[in-house]
């Protein structure tokens, strides 16, 4: 499916007053006068980000879609996926939304593509949303750059150090917006907590621990279990598409996506396409630490780490538990580990502890949690990981999680995974971005994508 059946008018063809030539290869959303004069959320389409989103699965639909739609300076106008009902899916929503309450007057379909190269090529759009499985992220995420478009990319960012290496390079290199779509900086517990550590609240840090959920096991069954045997493609689903730059293997639903529904993905707990959630969810909380530790442009200098994988066989294959020792040049020692997800802060004064979900934030002494911080001190601003994005696209400015910080903070996660594939300890330059001790752990800088890394 390369085209909506309705023509439609574009941003800038609207603002130039020139709708009947703005029948594009790929429909842009058709909005009438009402909606497009700004007159039910005063903002003009002239002053709107334009925003196309790659991939529209079980996150989109959760949380980055809503979000986006939510914002009056931004406008989603173009979807990509090989999914073709996720699309159709995705777009009723969005006219409902937009055709509702938010938007007055009558919207009609957005533009849809199964191919981001088709998306990438519009020029009425400023910028991308990239919600895809990981082995995908940053062949789009270069693309994008690229086509001159600003760029929000689902974590982690990479799949290997090197990759990080180039995209946050490209990124400079091509003066583009970047950020990482994670929203823990936005959470008010962890936006706390680094403020008073880095305001020197618990005195000198000394050790840092950070906790996350363990991996989804693969329930005892083999590849020639039913559910894992050779399937038909759906007809819906362009399959060669989806594997992308990741190894060629029979399809099987259990491990793509739920067809026709949002369900947890089993390509999240297969090497071929994910790390597990050593970077899954790891990259969430290790942002937090390398933000409190200030070292979120630069990485550990010593890394070693064990960890736990499901039984050979069986279709899933990334790290079930993991336990990782880090030590910084500063001489902070990080714990990163298997456990519920928090970070706790221990200082030669104290200590703070900050948790996702129901755990709130802790300290000792209880009293740092009502320090106040002064005028003179440091300070960061808290907003919503999107409403951060579009104000950088606008302003140009620096997200609070652009691309090298995002490199470093997958580094971390990709530095554990390292260590345990390699055993020992082992000796990192984050300036040089090498093992200075280990040929092997040096072969797994740039580990090409899909790779499977307990064949070496």
């Amino acid at each position: 499916m390369k085209t909506t059946d309705r023509p439609s008018v574009t941003r800038r063809a609207f603002l130039k007053q020139t709708a009947a030539a703005a029948g594009a290869a790929l429909g842009a959303p058709y909005v009438v006068p009402g909606s497009a004069l700004g007159t039910d959320d005063n903002v003009a389409p002239s002053n709107r980000i334009t925003v196309g989103m790659i991939g529209v699965g079980r996150q989109v639909i959760a949380y980055n879609l809503r979000q986006l739609v939510a914002e009056p300076d931004c406008q989603v106008v173009a979807l990509c996926d090989v999914d073709r009902w996720r699309l159709a899916a995705t777009n009723e929503r969005i006219c409902r939304i937009y055709g509702g309450k938010r938007r007055g007057g009558a919207f009609g379909d957005v533009a849809r593509t199964t191919d981001y190269r088709e998306l990438l090529a519009r020029g009425d759009i400023d910028a991308v949303m990239i919600s895809t499985p990981d082995q995908w992220h940053v062949p789009m995420a270069v693309a994008a750059v690229k086509a001159g478009k600003d760029v929000s990319l689902e974590k982690p960012i990479t799949r290997s150090i090197a990759e990080g290496r180039l995209l946050s390079d490209l990124v400079t290199k091509h003066k583009r917006v970047f950020r990482v779509d994670s929203e823990f900086r936005s959470i008010k517990v962890f936006h706390r907590a680094c403020e008073l550590v880095r305001n020197g609240r618990i005195g000198k840090i000394h050790t840092i621990v950070s906790g996350v959920p363990g991996g989804t096991l693969d329930p005892g069954k083999k590849l020639t279990s039913p559910e894992y045997v050779k399937m038909p493609v759906p007809e819906e689903l362009n399959y060669d598409m989806w594997l992308g730059p990741a190894p060629m293997k029979p399809y099987t639903e259990q491990r793509v996506h739920q067809i026709k529904g949002y369900q947890r993905p089993g390509w999240m707990n297969i090497l071929d396409y994910c790390d597990g959630m050593i970077t899954n969810w790891g990259t969430h909380l290790n942002d937090i630490v390398q933000w409190g530790n200030d070292t979120e442009r630069t990485g550990p200098v010593e890394v070693e780490g064990t960890g736990r994988r499901p039984p050979a066989g069986g279709l899933f294959d990334t790290l079930m538990q993991v336990e990782v020792k880090y030590k910084y040049a500063n001489g902070v020692k990080l714990i990163y580990k298997t456990d519920s997800p928090y970070v706790r802060f221990e200082g030669s004064e104290g200590w703070i502890q900050a948790h996702f979900g129901r755990g709130g934030i802790k300290a000792e002494p209880k009293s740092v949690l009502d320090s106040k911080i002064g005028p003179d001190e440091i300070h960061f601003r808290l907003k919503g990981d999107k409403r951060d994005f579009l104000d950088c696209v606008k302003s140009r400015g620096r997200t609070l999680e652009d691309a090298e910080v995002g490199h470093r903070t997958t580094s971390l996660c990709h530095l554990g995974h390292i260590a345990v594939q390699v055993g020992g300890k082992l000796k990192w330059d984050p300036d040089a971005e090498r093992f200075t001790n280990s040929d092997d752990a040096n072969k797994l800088i740039a580990q090409p994508p899909g790779r499977n890394p307990w064949a070496l």
